[in-house]
């Protein structure tokens, strides 16, 4: 895992997007226009969380996100997620 320059802020965390899956389980490759969005990622930034509502990822989990959680950004060439810890669903 490689070190951010940044620091989300509040309950937001910053998630880097699994690959998207290249074939189908019978093997079937699937063309770029066509593959889903993917729905599970690493942590690879915490903020401090709220006051009342301590942070419960940590940098490392593997977690399962929303479709449309997030916004897209890019950090150092690197394409990133940056979401509320309440649009992650679960901790793989």
């Amino acid at each position: 895992m490689s070190e951010l320059n940044i620091k989300p802020l509040a309950d937001r965390v910053i998630v880097k997007a699994a690959p998207a899956e290249e074939k189908t389980a019978s093997g079937i490759i699937i063309p770029d226009t066509a593959k889903e969005k993917p729905q599970k990622g690493s942590v690879m930034a915490v903020g401090t969380g709220k006051k009342d509502e301590p942070l419960t990822v940590t940098v490392g989990d593997e977690v399962l996100y929303g479709k449309y959680a997030g916004t897209e950004i890019t950090i150092d060439g690197g394409e990133y997620l940056i979401m509320r810890e309440s649009d992650i669903l679960a901790i793989v």
